[in-house]
């Protein structure tokens, strides 16, 4: 709430009521879920669920928007001390938005559902293509000429297809397993990657 005073308790009973809404949508659908549903799961009473939200559109609102903003930070950590790195290079710790799509497995599984999260179908994938286009350049092999619009949207979506179908199966691969075929296809068609966003 605008104002307002945020504390480490404000938070934490936030991430609770996050916590029971995420579980809630997996037992029942997001439709189905109600207010009620989400204190009695949280172990909170109505009157602090309304001192956080007004409504659970609120609640879904507030928890998409936090974990795409740290989907967006977790971008930036590899590139503290390099911002050009050739492919040929890349590794595991350059790719912390994959630890941290799996930190917070239990959020993101929430794509596999139907009666989902609100917009959480099409703002995952429009965040991704937000961070590859304000916060990445990209060398084509050879400098091959292309349009470089087509080619971030291309690189963007693609990227998203492989996190999309790695969590429909359950995280089956590891993080490194995923991460080096990531990489390998990668390989097949940019020479190097610079990072333009803000440390």
């Amino acid at each position: 709430m605008v104002g307002d005073t945020i504390t480490p308790r404000k938070n934490r009973t936030k991430e609770h009521l996050q916590l029971a809404l995420i579980d809630l949508i997996k037992e029942k659908g997001f439709q189905a879920v109600t207010v009620k549903d989400i204190v009695n799961h949280s172990k909170y009473n109505r009157s602090t669920f309304y001192l956080h939200y007004h409504d659970k559109f609120y609640l879904a609102e507030d928890l998409l928007d936090s974990m795409l903003k740290g989907l967006e930070e977790a971008v930036a950590k590899p590139y503290e001390k390099t911002r050009k790195v050739n492919t040929v290079k890349l590794n595991a710790r350059s790719f912390e938005i994959v630890s941290y799509i799996y930190e917070n497995r239990q959020f993101f599984e929430l794509i596999t559902y139907q009666d989902t999260l609100p917009e959480l179908h099409t703002k995952f994938p429009k965040t991704i293509l937000k961070i590859y286009q304000e916060k990445f350049l990209f060398k084509t092999i050879n400098n091959m000429p292309v349009d470089m619009d087509f080619f971030t949207r291309y690189t963007a979506y693609g990227f998203y297809g492989l996190l999309s179908h790695w969590i429909s199966t359950g995280f089956a691969l590891t993080q490194e397993e995923f991460i080096e075929e990531v990489i390998k296809l990668a390989q097949t068609h940019m020479a190097a990657v610079r990072y333009i966003g803000k440390k």
